[in-house]
């Protein structure tokens, strides 16, 4: 039986994570001490000022004590590099990998390569990013141009270090769709290290696809998902049960890809209560892979699902200027 049809069963566990940027209110020691409590595999650690931030001295240092704590914790971890405002105190995700300015795009560059290290140090299983949103008054050829030049060093330094980089369709962004990932792809020449962070909610928001379905036709360049509700048209991330996400399917074909890294749930926008949401997110998930696992050893006859009809995100953008 291939690993696309195979059944879930209770051996073939999902590993789950948090992301720190939906812990911001907490230090990162106690953020990963609670995430170990909860009875978390891992966690998805935003480079940011106030976890493991990426420009302070001492980089390498501060990472191995992190490198410590995971291990004694038992946790693995995800490296991820959306943080706000690292970079530019004014301009939110600024600058990106498609700025105008040469300089600023080798900034944003510099940092995905200082990700790359510390994920090495780390033992991580993948270094995420995004594209950035279209700069105004630049043409879409420029832009993928300007994508593929500014991410060939992060690649060079991540096929050095053995660390995948995951690139993350987001809404709103350049690379949005999972369409536009094998557009970059395909630009760069398929290179080794580059993989997909998946996020589920996001397929949810506007892929043509179904969630369960995005996860089967992103199977083998998946290195890293995350993973929220959201609704159909809009991009907010939010908490399980308050979208409209199936999720004992979307888990088991996501099991079924016999994907063995973190997923990851992404909630930035609830950090205010960051405790309460990792402590419930668990449960849920974990209740929602047995459902699956219950299905799956009591399959239904088979339906075809129509995927929701095709709709562009009305929220604005996690790459715009707006809080």
């Amino acid at each position: 039986m291939s690993p696309q049809n195979s059944p879930l069963t209770p051996l073939q566990h999902l590993r789950f994570g948090y992301g720190t940027n939906g812990l911001a209110d907490l230090r990162l020691d106690d953020a990963l001490s609670l995430l170990a409590e909860l009875g978390y595999d891992g966690v998805g650690l935003t480079l940011d000022h106030m976890h493991l931030d990426p420009l302070a001295p001492d980089l390498a240092a501060r990472t191995r004590r992190v490198a410590r704590r995971l291990d004694a914790l038992g946790l693995s971890v995800t490296v991820e590099t959306g943080a706000r405002y690292v970079l530019d105190p004014r301009r939110k995700h600024g600058p990106s990998l498609l700025d105008p300015d040469p300089g600023d795009r080798a900034r944003r560059t510099d940092l995905l390569v200082r990700a790359v290290r510390v994920a090495a140090d780390l033992g991580a299983h993948a270094v995420h990013c995004f594209s950035g949103v279209l700069p105004e008054g630049t043409d879409t050829d420029t832009a993928w141009k300007r994508l593929a030049e500014a991410l060939t060093p992060v690649l060079d330094a991540a096929a050095s270090a053995g660390i995948p980089l995951a690139v993350e369709p987001e809404p709103g962004h350049l690379l949005a769709t999972l369409a536009d990932f094998h557009h970059l792809r395909r630009t760069l020449g398929d290179p080794e290290p580059l993989g997909l962070t998946l996020d589920l909610g996001h397929c949810q928001c506007l892929e043509p696809l179904s969630p369960a379905d995005c996860v089967r036709a992103a199977a083998p360049w998946l290195r890293h998902v995350q993973i929220e509700d959201m609704r159909r048209g809009v991009h907010e991330h939010l908490p399980f049960g308050d979208g409209e996400i199936d999720f004992p399917p979307v888990l088991a074909a996501l099991a079924a890809t016999g994907y063995q890294g973190l997923t990851v749930v992404e909630l930035p926008r609830h950090s205010h209560a960051g405790p309460h949401f990792a402590a419930h997110s668990l449960p849920f998930l974990r209740h929602a892979e047995r459902t699956a696992v219950t299905a799956s050893n009591h399959p239904a006859p088979a339906l075809q699902q129509a995927a929701p009809p095709h709709g562009a995100p009305s929220a604005t953008p996690e790459g715009s200027s707006t809080p």
